[in-house]
């Protein structure tokens, strides 16, 4: 799959460190699988390890990286290099999430390597504060994502969602504005999409699921059947 820019609505499926190996290709195997019948923009992150392999095996999905760094070509070492990103087919990378934070300084650095390098950011922002600061930087997506609320059962109040779009929206008009945090199950995702939300995203509310691939396809039929609504 050719590199695409992402467009709304989007799913953001986030499995962090839970799933590594096979457990991690059958996931994301499932994920290309559904994206490809349901025709929505589909972000899949996984370890760097993983990354080549995902790649390969799931070109209908934006495979993600949770992290790089703003180093360039050279001396450096144990650092994520963008261009070793780009090099195996990575097209989006995770920024500034609340277990890797990056100062204000760092963060336009990093977002510019990976621009370089033609690489879409999803940059994490706590609060509607962070997120205005963070949204002049211009990344492709902001994620709004209370840090409280990280791995709970609650999602974000409707105050805060719609806050969150608004005032992004109005410092850039081109950011897309992802809700997370706290998604338990597809009416989570109905009721975010409702409020504006360009997508969503998650981690426990798929892999922590009692049955995940059931669960992963009733939050992506939501977002196909609000996609739908929206034509």
């Amino acid at each position: 799959m050719a590199d695409k820019k992402i467009e709304a609505p989007f799913f953001v499926i986030n499995p962090k460190n839970f799933l590594y190996g096979e457990s991690l290709m059958d996931l994301a195997r499932y994920a290309n699988q559904l994206a490809k019948e349901y025709k929505i923009d589909i972000l899949f992150t996984a370890p760097l390890t993983e990354l080549a392999l995902v790649v390969k095996e799931c070109p209908n999905l934006i495979i993600t990286a949770q992290h790089m760094d703003a180093v360039e070509p050279g001396d450096s070492m144990g650092r994520v290099l963008p261009e070793s990103l780009r090099q195996v087919g990575v097209q989006a990378v995770v920024l500034n999430h609340s277990d890797n934070p990056l100062s204000l300084a760092i963060l336009r650095k990093t977002i510019e390597r990976a621009k370089e390098v033609g690489l879409q950011t999803i940059v994490c922002a706590d609060s509607v504060q962070e997120g205005q600061g963070i949204a002049i930087l211009e990344p492709d997506i902001l994620l709004a994502e209370p840090t409280d609320l990280i791995g709970k059962t609650q999602i974000s109040n409707r105050d805060y969602v719609t806050s969150t779009i608004k005032e992004i929206k109005k410092i850039n008009p081109k950011v897309l504005v992802e809700q997370g945090a706290g998604i338990r199950t597809e009416k989570d995702v109905e009721e975010l999409l409702g409020l504006g939300a360009d997508g969503v995203g998650l981690t426990s509310g798929i892999i922590k699921a009692h049955q995940p691939k059931e669960m992963m396809k009733k939050m992506v039929l939501a977002v196909a059947a609000y996609q739908k609504e929206r034509k």
